[in-house]
Protein backbone atom coordinates (compact mmCIF):
# COMPACT_ATOMS: atom_id res chain seq x y z
CA UNK A 1 0.00 0.00 0.00
CA UNK A 2 1.16 3.80 -0.67
CA UNK A 3 0.32 4.56 2.29
CA UNK A 4 1.10 8.83 1.03
CA UNK A 5 -1.00 8.05 -1.37
CA UNK A 6 -4.34 6.35 0.27
CA UNK A 7 -4.20 8.33 2.94
CA UNK A 8 -4.82 11.49 0.77
CA UNK A 9 -7.54 9.92 -0.61
CA UNK A 10 -9.32 8.65 1.75
CA UNK A 11 -10.71 12.51 3.06
CA UNK A 12 -14.51 12.43 3.27
CA UNK A 13 -17.28 11.02 4.85
CA UNK A 14 -17.51 6.74 4.93
CA UNK A 15 -19.96 4.35 4.47
CA UNK A 16 -20.51 1.22 5.80
CA UNK A 17 -20.79 -0.36 2.00
CA UNK A 18 -17.10 0.81 0.60
CA UNK A 19 -14.94 0.99 3.67
CA UNK A 20 -13.74 -2.44 3.88
CA UNK A 21 -11.46 -2.21 1.16
CA UNK A 22 -10.17 0.89 2.88
CA UNK A 23 -9.71 -0.89 5.93
CA UNK A 24 -8.13 -3.76 4.51
CA UNK A 25 -5.71 -1.51 2.65
CA UNK A 26 -4.94 0.62 5.81
CA UNK A 27 -4.61 -2.45 7.97
CA UNK A 28 -2.56 -4.67 5.21
CA UNK A 29 0.37 -2.02 5.01
CA UNK A 30 1.34 -2.94 8.73
CA UNK A 31 2.41 0.79 8.68
CA UNK A 32 -0.33 1.95 11.51
CA UNK A 33 -1.62 5.09 11.94
CA UNK A 34 2.59 5.90 12.32
CA UNK A 35 2.56 5.01 9.18
CA UNK A 36 0.16 8.04 7.79
CA UNK A 37 1.23 10.69 10.24
CA UNK A 38 5.16 9.67 8.72
CA UNK A 39 3.55 9.86 4.91
CA UNK A 40 3.26 13.85 5.49
CA UNK A 41 -0.67 13.54 4.98
CA UNK A 42 -2.67 16.67 5.43
CA UNK A 43 -6.49 15.19 5.50
CA UNK A 44 -7.75 12.83 7.82
CA UNK A 45 -8.40 9.36 5.89
CA UNK A 46 -12.27 8.83 6.01
CA UNK A 47 -11.83 5.43 8.38
CA UNK A 48 -11.28 7.48 11.32
CA UNK A 49 -13.76 10.24 10.77
CA UNK A 50 -16.82 10.10 13.26
CA UNK A 51 -20.29 9.74 12.19
CA UNK A 52 -22.01 13.49 12.23
CA UNK A 53 -24.11 11.87 15.58
CA UNK A 54 -20.98 11.13 17.64
CA UNK A 55 -19.11 14.37 16.78
CA UNK A 56 -22.03 16.17 17.44
CA UNK A 57 -22.05 14.22 21.33
CA UNK A 58 -18.06 14.33 21.22
CA UNK A 59 -18.02 17.89 21.03
CA UNK A 60 -20.33 18.46 24.23
CA UNK A 61 -18.17 21.26 26.60
CA UNK A 62 -18.44 20.31 30.55
CA UNK A 63 -20.42 22.17 32.71
CA UNK A 64 -19.07 21.62 35.97
CA UNK A 65 -15.50 21.42 36.84
CA UNK A 66 -14.69 17.71 38.94
CA UNK A 67 -11.41 16.51 39.66
CA UNK A 68 -10.68 12.71 39.70
CA UNK A 69 -9.45 11.77 43.46
CA UNK A 70 -6.11 11.30 43.81
CA UNK A 71 -5.07 8.82 47.03
CA UNK A 72 -1.73 9.04 48.52
CA UNK A 73 -0.66 5.27 49.06
CA UNK A 74 2.43 5.98 51.50
CA UNK A 75 0.00 6.38 54.32
CA UNK A 76 -1.22 1.97 53.93
CA UNK A 77 0.39 1.19 56.66
CA UNK A 78 0.03 4.26 59.11
CA UNK A 79 -3.32 4.97 58.30
CA UNK A 80 -4.88 2.19 56.23
CA UNK A 81 -8.49 2.55 57.66
CA UNK A 82 -8.83 6.42 55.77
CA UNK A 83 -6.74 4.99 52.63
CA UNK A 84 -9.22 2.34 52.01
CA UNK A 85 -11.98 4.90 53.02
CA UNK A 86 -10.77 6.76 50.17
CA UNK A 87 -10.49 3.94 47.57
CA UNK A 88 -13.53 2.84 48.39
CA UNK A 89 -15.20 6.41 47.89
CA UNK A 90 -13.62 6.64 44.11
CA UNK A 91 -14.71 3.18 43.27
CA UNK A 92 -18.39 3.91 44.30
CA UNK A 93 -18.76 6.52 42.75
CA UNK A 94 -16.39 8.05 39.86
CA UNK A 95 -14.77 4.83 39.30
CA UNK A 96 -11.42 6.33 38.50
CA UNK A 97 -8.70 7.44 41.15
CA UNK A 98 -4.58 8.36 40.36
CA UNK A 99 -2.33 7.23 43.38
CA UNK A 100 0.93 8.50 44.50
CA UNK A 101 3.65 7.04 46.44
CA UNK A 102 2.53 3.68 44.82
CA UNK A 103 6.45 2.71 45.45
CA UNK A 104 7.41 2.04 41.57
CA UNK A 105 10.70 4.37 40.97
CA UNK A 106 9.77 7.82 38.94
CA UNK A 107 12.85 7.06 37.26
CA UNK A 108 11.48 3.25 35.79
CA UNK A 109 8.24 5.14 35.23
CA UNK A 110 9.94 7.41 32.46
CA UNK A 111 11.97 4.66 31.03
CA UNK A 112 8.47 2.96 29.76
CA UNK A 113 7.60 5.69 28.43
CA UNK A 114 10.62 6.22 26.91
CA UNK A 115 10.82 2.47 25.99
CA UNK A 116 7.25 2.87 24.37
CA UNK A 117 7.96 5.41 22.21
CA UNK A 118 11.16 4.10 21.01
CA UNK A 119 9.12 1.02 20.12
CA UNK A 120 6.61 3.09 18.16
CA UNK A 121 9.02 4.73 16.64
CA UNK A 122 11.27 2.67 14.97
CA UNK A 123 11.48 1.98 11.15
CA UNK A 124 8.25 -0.16 10.19
CA UNK A 125 10.05 -2.23 8.73
CA UNK A 126 10.85 -3.97 12.07
CA UNK A 127 8.16 -2.73 13.73
CA UNK A 128 5.76 -4.85 11.12
CA UNK A 129 7.32 -8.03 12.10
CA UNK A 130 5.38 -7.99 15.13
CA UNK A 131 2.13 -7.05 13.49
CA UNK A 132 -0.67 -9.49 13.68
CA UNK A 133 -4.42 -9.64 14.69
CA UNK A 134 -3.44 -13.39 15.60
CA UNK A 135 -6.10 -13.42 18.87
CA UNK A 136 -3.26 -16.25 20.88
CA UNK A 137 -0.36 -14.31 20.41
CA UNK A 138 1.33 -13.05 23.40
CA UNK A 139 3.27 -10.25 22.16
CA UNK A 140 1.71 -8.44 18.91
CA UNK A 141 1.78 -4.79 17.62
CA UNK A 142 -1.52 -3.69 15.95
CA UNK A 143 -3.54 -0.75 15.13
CA UNK A 144 -7.49 -0.49 16.43
CA UNK A 145 -7.62 -3.99 17.71
CA UNK A 146 -11.58 -3.64 16.53
CA UNK A 147 -10.74 -2.14 13.47
CA UNK A 148 -13.53 -3.80 11.53
CA UNK A 149 -16.53 -3.58 13.62
CA UNK A 150 -15.78 -0.16 15.09
CA UNK A 151 -17.33 2.60 13.00
CA UNK A 152 -14.57 4.84 12.72
CA UNK A 153 -10.99 3.83 13.51
CA UNK A 154 -9.25 5.24 16.38
CA UNK A 155 -5.80 7.12 16.06
CA UNK A 156 -3.63 4.74 17.46
CA UNK A 157 -1.40 2.34 17.63
CA UNK A 158 -0.84 -0.39 20.49
CA UNK A 159 1.82 -3.32 21.54
CA UNK A 160 0.18 -5.45 23.52
CA UNK A 161 2.30 -7.79 25.89
CA UNK A 162 0.66 -10.39 27.86
CA UNK A 163 2.78 -10.84 30.92
CA UNK A 164 1.06 -13.16 32.79
CA UNK A 165 0.10 -15.24 34.38
CA UNK A 166 2.67 -17.59 32.49
CA UNK A 167 5.98 -16.50 32.45
CA UNK A 168 6.67 -14.64 29.01
CA UNK A 169 10.19 -15.75 27.50
CA UNK A 170 11.75 -12.17 27.64
CA UNK A 171 13.35 -12.78 23.68
CA UNK A 172 9.40 -12.23 22.40
CA UNK A 173 9.41 -8.55 23.46
CA UNK A 174 11.20 -6.26 20.77
CA UNK A 175 14.60 -5.41 22.32
CA UNK A 176 14.10 -2.02 22.14
CA UNK A 177 11.52 -2.18 25.05
CA UNK A 178 12.50 -5.69 26.81
CA UNK A 179 15.01 -4.52 30.02
CA UNK A 180 12.18 -2.02 31.00
CA UNK A 181 8.78 -3.91 29.84
CA UNK A 182 10.02 -6.75 32.17
CA UNK A 183 11.15 -4.72 34.84
CA UNK A 184 7.86 -2.73 35.52
CA UNK A 185 5.96 -5.43 34.87
CA UNK A 186 7.20 -7.17 38.06
CA UNK A 187 6.81 -3.62 39.77
CA UNK A 188 2.95 -2.76 38.50
CA UNK A 189 1.94 -6.64 39.27
CA UNK A 190 3.11 -5.85 43.02
CA UNK A 191 1.29 -2.58 42.65
CA UNK A 192 -1.59 -4.64 41.39
CA UNK A 193 -1.86 -6.98 44.10
CA UNK A 194 -1.98 -4.12 46.74
CA UNK A 195 -4.98 -2.14 45.12
CA UNK A 196 -6.53 -5.34 44.92
CA UNK A 197 -6.36 -5.82 48.86
CA UNK A 198 -7.49 -2.31 49.76
CA UNK A 199 -10.36 -2.83 47.51
CA UNK A 200 -11.27 -6.26 48.99
CA UNK A 201 -11.23 -4.49 52.43
CA UNK A 202 -13.06 -1.81 50.85
CA UNK A 203 -16.03 -4.13 50.07
CA UNK A 204 -15.88 -5.28 53.27
CA UNK A 205 -13.90 -7.99 52.85
CA UNK A 206 -10.59 -10.00 54.06
CA UNK A 207 -7.55 -8.47 52.28
CA UNK A 208 -6.71 -11.39 49.97
CA UNK A 209 -9.91 -12.21 49.07
CA UNK A 210 -9.98 -10.43 45.77
CA UNK A 211 -6.70 -12.20 44.93
CA UNK A 212 -8.47 -15.55 45.76
CA UNK A 213 -10.75 -15.05 43.27
CA UNK A 214 -7.88 -14.74 40.46
CA UNK A 215 -8.33 -10.91 39.91
CA UNK A 216 -4.50 -10.11 40.49
CA UNK A 217 -3.15 -13.75 38.73
CA UNK A 218 -2.59 -12.56 34.96
CA UNK A 219 -1.78 -9.13 33.45
CA UNK A 220 -1.11 -7.60 30.09
CA UNK A 221 0.55 -4.21 28.96
CA UNK A 222 -0.50 -1.98 26.47
CA UNK A 223 1.89 0.46 25.22
CA UNK A 224 -0.42 3.11 23.09
CA UNK A 225 1.08 5.58 20.83
CA UNK A 226 -1.37 8.88 19.70
CA UNK A 227 0.38 10.29 16.99
CA UNK A 228 -0.32 14.31 16.57
CA UNK A 229 -3.43 14.22 14.19
CA UNK A 230 -4.05 16.44 11.34
CA UNK A 231 -7.93 17.40 11.76
CA UNK A 232 -8.80 16.18 15.28
CA UNK A 233 -11.52 17.57 15.86
CA UNK A 234 -13.39 14.92 13.66
CA UNK A 235 -11.25 11.66 15.51
CA UNK A 236 -10.79 10.09 18.92
CA UNK A 237 -7.87 8.92 20.43
CA UNK A 238 -9.83 6.25 21.69
CA UNK A 239 -13.88 5.91 21.47
CA UNK A 240 -15.93 5.96 24.83
CA UNK A 241 -15.34 2.85 26.60
CA UNK A 242 -15.29 0.72 30.03
CA UNK A 243 -12.19 -1.83 30.04
CA UNK A 244 -12.68 -5.86 30.03
CA UNK A 245 -10.99 -6.65 32.81
CA UNK A 246 -10.79 -6.39 36.72
CA UNK A 247 -8.45 -3.41 37.26
CA UNK A 248 -6.32 -1.10 34.81
CA UNK A 249 -3.21 0.84 36.01
CA UNK A 250 -2.76 3.26 33.78
CA UNK A 251 0.57 5.27 32.96
CA UNK A 252 0.51 8.11 30.99
CA UNK A 253 3.29 10.76 29.61
CA UNK A 254 2.62 14.96 29.93
CA UNK A 255 0.38 15.13 26.91
CA UNK A 256 -3.15 14.73 28.57
CA UNK A 257 -6.04 13.93 26.86
CA UNK A 258 -7.70 11.38 28.62
CA UNK A 259 -11.06 11.89 29.80
CA UNK A 260 -13.50 10.43 31.99
CA UNK A 261 -17.45 10.52 31.78
CA UNK A 262 -18.50 11.61 34.99
CA UNK A 263 -21.52 13.56 36.76
CA UNK A 264 -23.10 13.28 32.93
CA UNK A 265 -19.99 15.18 31.40
CA UNK A 266 -16.41 14.55 30.22
CA UNK A 267 -13.78 15.41 33.15
CA UNK A 268 -9.96 15.23 31.87
CA UNK A 269 -7.94 13.54 33.95
CA UNK A 270 -4.97 15.70 33.90
CA UNK A 271 -1.26 14.30 34.33
CA UNK A 272 0.22 14.32 37.43
CA UNK A 273 4.11 13.53 38.00
CA UNK A 274 5.15 10.28 39.30
CA UNK A 275 1.21 9.68 39.80
CA UNK A 276 -0.86 6.25 38.11
CA UNK A 277 -4.40 6.29 36.99
CA UNK A 278 -6.40 3.61 38.36
CA UNK A 279 -9.59 2.74 37.14
CA UNK A 280 -12.37 -0.30 37.64
CA UNK A 281 -12.86 -2.76 35.00
CA UNK A 282 -16.06 -4.58 33.87
CA UNK A 283 -15.45 -7.31 35.69
CA UNK A 284 -14.83 -5.59 39.11
CA UNK A 285 -18.26 -4.11 39.12
CA UNK A 286 -19.75 -7.20 37.90
CA UNK A 287 -18.80 -9.42 40.40
CA UNK A 288 -19.36 -6.66 43.28
CA UNK A 289 -22.73 -6.24 42.12
CA UNK A 290 -22.49 -2.56 41.15
CA UNK A 291 -21.17 -1.51 44.34
CA UNK A 292 -17.97 -0.66 42.12
CA UNK A 293 -18.20 1.01 39.29
CA UNK A 294 -16.39 0.83 35.40
CA UNK A 295 -17.46 3.74 33.88
CA UNK A 296 -17.08 5.10 30.48
CA UNK A 297 -13.71 6.96 29.43
CA UNK A 298 -11.98 8.03 26.11
CA UNK A 299 -8.62 9.93 25.13
CA UNK A 300 -8.58 12.74 22.57
CA UNK A 301 -6.83 12.96 19.35
CA UNK A 302 -4.95 16.44 19.35
CA UNK A 303 -2.30 18.19 17.26
CA UNK A 304 0.16 17.59 20.28
CA UNK A 305 2.01 14.74 20.16
CA UNK A 306 2.89 11.88 20.14
CA UNK A 307 0.72 11.29 23.35
CA UNK A 308 1.90 7.86 25.24
CA UNK A 309 0.79 5.79 27.66
CA UNK A 310 0.93 2.43 29.01
CA UNK A 311 -2.14 0.57 30.36
CA UNK A 312 -2.01 -2.48 32.80
CA UNK A 313 -4.93 -4.78 32.56
CA UNK A 314 -5.42 -6.79 35.10
CA UNK A 315 -6.77 -9.73 32.98
CA UNK A 316 -7.08 -13.34 31.95
CA UNK A 317 -7.52 -12.58 28.90
CA UNK A 318 -5.74 -15.47 27.29
CA UNK A 319 -5.47 -18.09 30.09
CA UNK A 320 -7.76 -21.13 30.08
CA UNK A 321 -9.94 -21.02 33.03
CA UNK A 322 -13.19 -22.44 34.25
CA UNK A 323 -13.76 -20.36 37.11
CA UNK A 324 -17.18 -18.47 36.97
CA UNK A 325 -17.83 -15.40 37.84
CA UNK A 326 -20.53 -13.64 39.25
CA UNK A 327 -21.82 -11.84 42.16
CA UNK A 328 -19.30 -12.56 45.55
CA UNK A 329 -21.23 -14.58 47.58
CA UNK A 330 -20.29 -12.89 50.82
CA UNK A 331 -21.81 -9.80 49.57
CA UNK A 332 -25.56 -11.84 48.40
CA UNK A 333 -27.99 -10.50 51.08
CA UNK A 334 -31.63 -10.15 50.78
CA UNK A 335 -31.74 -6.67 49.54
CA UNK A 336 -28.55 -7.21 47.50
CA UNK A 337 -29.96 -10.20 44.34
CA UNK A 338 -27.58 -11.02 41.74
CA UNK A 339 -27.86 -7.82 38.90
CA UNK A 340 -25.72 -10.43 36.79
CA UNK A 341 -25.76 -13.60 36.08
CA UNK A 342 -22.33 -15.93 36.08
CA UNK A 343 -20.33 -15.80 33.24
CA UNK A 344 -16.94 -17.39 31.99
CA UNK A 345 -14.25 -14.98 31.25
CA UNK A 346 -13.50 -15.89 27.53
CA UNK A 347 -17.17 -15.66 27.23
CA UNK A 348 -17.15 -12.08 28.70
CA UNK A 349 -13.79 -11.58 26.31
CA UNK A 350 -15.38 -12.88 22.94
CA UNK A 351 -18.78 -10.66 23.18
CA UNK A 352 -16.50 -7.15 24.00
CA UNK A 353 -13.81 -8.01 21.39
CA UNK A 354 -16.60 -9.04 19.32
CA UNK A 355 -18.32 -5.57 20.08
CA UNK A 356 -15.47 -3.73 19.75
CA UNK A 357 -15.34 0.06 20.98
CA UNK A 358 -19.02 1.34 20.09
CA UNK A 359 -19.79 3.34 23.13
CA UNK A 360 -21.82 0.54 24.83
CA UNK A 361 -20.84 -1.25 27.68
CA UNK A 362 -20.66 -5.03 27.32
CA UNK A 363 -22.33 -5.39 30.81
CA UNK A 364 -25.56 -4.94 29.82
CA UNK A 365 -25.26 -7.90 28.05
CA UNK A 366 -25.08 -10.05 30.99
CA UNK A 367 -27.25 -8.14 33.75
CA UNK A 368 -30.04 -10.53 34.78
CA UNK A 369 -33.56 -9.49 33.78
CA UNK A 370 -35.24 -7.76 36.70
Amino acid sequence: MDVAGAGKSLAGSSTTDDRLPELKSFDDSKAGVKGLVDSDITRLPRIFIMPPEDLTAAGEPPQIQFRIPLINLEGVARQRADVIAGVRDAAETVGFFQVVNHGIPVKLLEEMVAAAREFHELPQELKAEYYTRELMKKVKYVSNFDLYQSKHANWRDTLFCVMGPEPLDPQELPAVCRDVTVEYSREVQALGKLLFELLSEALGLKPEHLERMDCAKGHTILSHYYPTCPEPELTMGTTRHCDPDFLTILLQDHIGGLQVLSYGQWVDVPPVPGALVVNIGDRLQLISNDRFKSVEHRVLANHRGPRVSVACFFTLHLYPTTRMYGLIKELLLEENPPVYRETLLKDFIAYYDNKGLDGKSALAHFRLQQ
